[in-house]
């Protein structure tokens, strides 16, 4: 249906045999213009003129800072009781414990506790103490100085005791290839001149 050419509301331009109409908005369309403009210059005044508002920046920042001191706490009360802790049992446990060991340990001490990078966990010869409880704090406190990191803030406590209690768990067994222990001395050479 084309719209009359004598039509008032018909605009003289054209494009493509397109003609358009000088039609008004809709009354419900231009009150939400108004109401989005208004809105705009209010949230401009309070957030960015008076600062009566915290940005998200601010707001974030906040949020990080109370749970950075929930995950303090946490890690605070776990070291607290670390001597009183015993390897897990639970099955459930020890595949969460798996599922993070092969995800953040296998790369450096294999999927079978063999050691590449890292040391053995399979053997007897630990360099940072043996028992579950040194296991606990080699985790939380990494060995910076051996590339080991700290997995403090990073693992929730029950995440570090069930990787933990995974690592317990290849105690005594046998590898393909194990890294030989590294808290031995070589033995000495006899000298020739002895």
């Amino acid at each position: 249906m084309n719209p009359d050419p004598k039509d008032p509301l018909l605009l003289e331009h054209e494009a493509d045999g397109i003609k358009e109409l000088d039609n008004l908005l809709p009354r419900w369309w231009v009150w939400l213009f108004y109401l989005t403009t208004a809105f705009a210059v209010v949230y401009m005044l309070y957030y960015h003129v008076f600062r009566a508002g915290q940005l998200q920046v601010a707001e974030y920042q906040k949020e990080q800072a109370i749970g950075d001191k929930i995950k303090s706490e946490a890690i605070s009360k776990f070291e607290s009781a670390l001597g009183a802790l015993e390897p897990v049992k639970d099955q459930s446990a020890l595949a969460q414990g798996q599922e993070t060991f092969m995800k953040l340990c296998a790369p450096c001490h294999r999927p079978d506790g063999g050691g590449l990078v890292g040391p053995n966990l399979c053997d007897d010869y630990w360099m940072h103490g043996s028992n579950y409880v040194d296991n606990l704090k080699i985790i939380i406190n990494g060995v910076p100085e051996k590339g080991m990191l700290t997995w403090r803030g990073v693992l929730r406590p029950s995440e570090i005791q069930a990787v933990a209690s995974f690592i317990y768990t290849f105690r005594g067994t046998k590898p393909p290839n194990p890294k030989p222990p590294e808290n031995q001395q070589q033995p000495k050479k006899p000298s020739e001149f002895e």
